[in-house]
């Protein structure tokens, strides 16, 4: 009977609280709560979990502004590495396009010389200059040799100087600077029967013999030889045995000696030198225009003995024949 009251008063709505089930063992279950959550306040758990800490988020973390400048620098070089490789490689490009475009040019007939023309070849004829200069026939503005050019023209006395100037697309100028005559020798000939004129610049370089009026040789040369020579300063009674060569120094002491006397000159009496007589360097004699002949000697202390003459032929208006200033502390002199 017992039993069924059991069933019954669990069948009834009893309000009666009903005994908590026990295990095996005879302790009872455990009361499960049926979802995860807790209310709060009520329980040990729910306190420890208000407590415990918060766990930060691993994919954050500090940044200084140290590290921000780092990185922006480290940024700043890769680009400026970057922009440079570029830079190089379009370099690089451009010497290899402009060594072969060169090259190409260099042995190509582009600018081939048609026209070259020399400036400032007054003693030289243009015949003379074109053999001079040697220009190989096909010869381009890039591929010719200026400086054997003007070593071939430097090999002539009367060029001193030489500029090479390409004019694009065909034309080649040349200036050249030529030596000027600054006397006229009267050299021996070899067997002293006559005298060769010759023509000498200020420096001592032999510039070329002047052929005589008439002569075949003659019609080669630049007239302009001829108008110096009528204008120059002659050096006369040079010692046998002179030889001049063209494009050589002169060696001879005698003839230098007077060049140097001339050269050295720096008043009226410069203007008025006609000739020099070169005989032998102490006895060196002046022939001036309108005045005495003077015997000069060395070259030594030139602008006192000039001084001197002049004072000498200033204090005898009357007209003075013979000066000798050798000796420029004891000058002598002869008055008309």
């Amino acid at each position: 009977m017992a039993s069924n009251y059991s069933r019954k008063s669990g069948s009834s709505g009893s309000r009666r609280t009903a005994s908590p089930r026990r295990s095996e063992g005879g302790r009872p279950y455990a009361a499960r709560p049926s979802s995860g959550y807790v209310p709060s306040g009520h329980g040990h758990n729910s306190s420890a979990s208000r407590r415990r800490p918060q766990q930060p988020d691993p994919r954050l973390r500090s940044v200084t502004v140290r590290d921000i400048e780092r990185a922006t620098r480290q940024k700043r070089a890769r680009q400026t590495y970057r922009r440079r490789l570029v830079s190089l490689g379009v370099a690089a490009a451009l010497v290899v396009v402009l060594v072969g475009a060169g090259v190409f040019l260099y042995h190509s007939s582009v600018f081939q010389i048609e026209s070259v023309s020399f400036n400032g070849a007054e003693h030289l004829t243009n015949e003379e200059m074109v053999a001079l200069a040697d220009i190989d026939e096909g010869a381009t503005l890039l591929n010719i040799d200026v400086s054997a050019l003007r070593e071939n023209l430097l090999e002539d006395a009367w060029i001193e100087e030489v500029a090479v100037h390409r004019v694009f697309p065909d034309s080649l100028e040349v200036d050249v600077t030529e030596r000027t005559v600054a006397a006229v020798v009267e050299v021996p000939t070899s067997d002293g029967a006559d005298t060769k004129d010759w023509a000498i610049a200020s420096d001592g370089m032999w510039l070329m013999p002047i052929p005589k009026k008439g002569t075949e040789e003659a019609e080669r040369t630049s007239e302009r030889v001829y108008e110096d020579a009528a204008g120059a300063l002659h050096i006369t009674e040079v010692p046998y045995g002179t030889q001049p060569k063209v494009g050589e120094r002169c060696d001879d002491a005698n003839v230098n000696n007077a060049l140097s006397i001339v050269d050295g000159l720096t008043t009226e009496l410069a203007d008025r030198v006609t000739s020099v007589k070169a005989t032998e360097t102490e006895s060196t004699t002046l022939t001036i225009k309108d005045g005495p002949d003077i015997v000069f000697g060395t070259d030594e202390h030139v602008r006192e003995k000039e001084r001197v003459c002049l004072q000498i032929m200033e204090d005898h208006p009357e007209g003075v024949a013979y000066i000798n200033v050798r000796t420029v502390d004891r000058p002598t002199w002869r008055a008309l």
